[in-house]
């Protein structure tokens, strides 16, 4: 067994990243039923959503639930907390922090900050307001492969000195290849020796399950995963490959093979993710996946010799 998977927790993300590909519109019995499964399956943590505020988010009436979990609605989905702890994350500017019980009055055990770079220290502010509550902590720094290096060692210096528990290492655009993760994880590693790592792929390039392994070999222990690998875009590393193959005896893969059967194999007939040219495009040339995504809704949507054309010309031409 690899001494260094043993440690390995997986946090699925299906509802809250998948939740992007079709506006949380998940059935409470689907999301019971993931729960169920990833609690059978051994997995650690299931983040059941956001945790951001309504009145603080644009179209928040016509998503579902899961945008931003209330309280009271989350102890009627999980009437019965198993062995998998819950997670939500929260967005800089959207969150509203009167709004987070103390842990002891909520089922949440994990609470997730996402920022960009500039807004680390607006981060680790509500970091310290959830640890405070009680709550497990972590800091996601998004987009990592834009930020420069004296940005990064900037941030680490106000990293190392918070109570954060966990710092994430984040390939938004799904362009990072193993050699970056390992140059990353080393790097993480230099500047927060006191910090456990945790990090979220995208599968652009059909990199996300290679770039977890690399990081689970040298020491990551968070890792985020979801079913049928759900999630914006081209989606993240999937749930089932993580638990069919981390050296670790407590995963079980048939209750999330169960999972994709019944609930995932019938939605990605409904919704589109994963590994997709225009996807792999916006990943290779290192670019948020949104023109890919609108490409995607248009009827040329699988015109990708145009669509690379558009984003390799360098004279961008205004139509009138």
């Amino acid at each position: 067994m690899n001494l260094k998977a043993s440690n390995c927790k997986i946090v699925d993300c299906t509802i809250r990243d998948g939740g992007l590909v079709n506006n949380w519109d998940f059935s409470v019995e689907f999301v019971q039923h993931l729960y169920n499964s990833l609690n059978e399956a051994g997995v650690d943590y299931m983040e059941i959503g956001y945790k951001n505020s309504p009145k603080l988010l644009k179209g928040a009436e016509s998503a579902g639930p899961w945008r931003f979990l209330d309280d009271d609605f989350l102890r009627k989905v999980i009437p019965q907390k198993l062995n998998t702890k819950l997670s939500a994350l929260v967005d800089i500017g959207r969150v509203d922090e009167n709004d987070i019980l103390p842990r002891e009055e909520s089922l949440i055990d994990l609470i997730r900050v996402a920022c960009y770079i500039q807004d680390v220290d607006k981060a680790l502010d509500l970091v310290k307001v959830f640890h405070d509550r009680g709550y497990e902590t972590t800091i996601n720094i998004m987009a990592l492969s834009n930020v420069m290096e004296n940005q990064l060692i900037e941030a680490f210096e106000q990293i190392d000195a918070s109570v954060v528990d966990v710092v994430y290492i984040v390939d938004s655009y799904g362009s990072l290849g193993p050699n970056d993760f390992n140059y990353l994880v080393d790097k993480f590693k230099k500047y927060l020796p006191n910090k456990r790592l945790g990090v979220h792929t995208h599968n652009n390039m059909q990199l996300a399950f290679a770039n977890t392994l690399v990081s689970v070999e040298k020491g990551v222990e968070l890792l985020d995963a979801s079913v049928y690998g759900m999630g914006r875009a081209a989606g993240n590393c999937p749930t089932e490959l993580l638990v069919a193959n981390l050296k670790n005896t407590k995963y079980n893969v048939r209750p999330v093979l169960d999972m994709i059967d019944k609930h995932m194999i019938p939605l990605r007939e409904k919704e589109e993710w994963g590994y997709i040219i225009p996807y792999m495009i916006t990943g290779m040339l290192d670019e948020h996946p949104r023109s890919a995504m609108a490409l995607r809704d248009t009827a040329d949507k699988d015109n990708s010799v145009d669509f690379y054309d558009k984003l390799t010309t360098p004279e961008v031409t205004h139509s009138k």
